[in-house]
């Protein structure tokens, strides 16, 4: 299953106070200027007078989506509407092994085909080709969309689509808490919101963040130490019974990396009892499959150092 990110709102002020939620714009290339939509909005009761906590997770899979413009994206207004998207894989660094990198729209009925490999994306990034269309008739937006963990979808952050082009995105993993009520899928002005909002980055692997709005208009972000815990205090781990029957390779196929205990080598693959420990990085690439081979290009989705167990998609 696809590893979910959670954050987690106190408001320590004296009343009562809208929030949301938004995430950093992707890197584009071949569109024009982006625009980020807001995800999620609700307003929170003081702690002190309540002991409500605002929650907020979504899905770490990464989506491309595009949607019709009803017209120019305009801050305070709705993006657009009929969005389709597409789960879709990241390019890997040269030498990597291939992911399904890129979809193409569909029209005149909006869609986005199911994804494949090409060359030629940065890495780090997906593409969506766009066919030719007249966009003086109906433009589009297209880019990095979200999955709440309740299945709803939102554009995060997109650019009006260029006809018959190719547009690459390289999703950035940080999120954002500000005050403000905007609802889900209305644009909002990311440079003025994100400098006075908490910045809750999961690019080192942090999976939950513990967001407190101060008293002084303020912020305080704690991280989820989950995934930052030494194995050293670790509880202990029975030794195993049995030899590994799983085996992590570098990103190229090269060398072992690690190995351990799988059930079974469909996605998503938990291998546990990792050896070394804290060999696994989140959100990095590997081969794995069954000890000496054969072996598939996966990326790591979750890491547990406390149980020495990563899980692979």
């Amino acid at each position: 299953m696809p590893t979910p990110i959670t954050i987690n709102v106190r408001n320590n002020s004296l009343s009562a106070q809208s929030f949301f939620f938004f995430q950093a714009p992707a890197i584009y290339s071949g569109g024009s200027e982006f625009y980020t939509n807001s995800l999620y909005t609700q307003t929170l009761l003081p702690y002190s007078q309540s002991g409500a906590v605002l929650t907020f997770s979504l899905v770490l899979q990464f989506l491309a989506g595009v949607q019709q413009q009803v017209q120019p994206p305009v801050v305070g207004q709705p993006s657009g509407q009929l969005a389709a998207s597409q789960p879709i894989g990241l390019t890997p660094a040269p030498g990597g092994a291939p992911t399904n990198n890129t979809t193409t729209m569909i029209l005149p009925s909006l869609g986005l085909t199911i994804p494949v490999s090409t060359q030629g994306p940065q890495p780090g990034s997906f593409r969506i080709v766009t066919p030719p269309f007249n966009p003086a008739l109906q433009s589009y937006n297209a880019g990095s969309a979200i999955q709440n963990v309740s299945g709803g979808i939102t554009l995060s952050n997109f650019v009006t689509a260029l006809p018959n082009s190719n547009l690459d995105c390289q999703p950035v993993l940080q999120f954002y808490v500000a005050t403000g009520n905007y609802t889900p899928g209305t644009v909002m002005n990311f440079t003025s919101s994100s400098a006075t909002a908490a910045l809750c980055d999961a690019t080192p692997g942090y999976q939950s963040f513990n967001v407190t709005y101060n008293s002084d208009g303020t912020w305080t972000v704690q991280p989820s130490a989950a995934l930052r815990v030494s194995r050293a205090n670790a509880p202990p781990i029975a030794p195993p019974v049995a030899p590994p029957n799983a085996e992590i390779l570098n990103e190229a196929g090269t060398g072992v990396v690690a190995q351990g205990y799988a059930g079974n080598f469909n996605a998503p693959v938990m291998v546990t009892d990792l050896v070394p420990p804290n060999s696994v990085d989140r959100l990095k690439e590997y081969q794995v499959g069954p000890v000496g081979g054969p072996y598939r290009g996966r990326t790591c989705t979750y890491v547990d150092y406390l149980t020495d167990s990563a899980t692979f998609s």
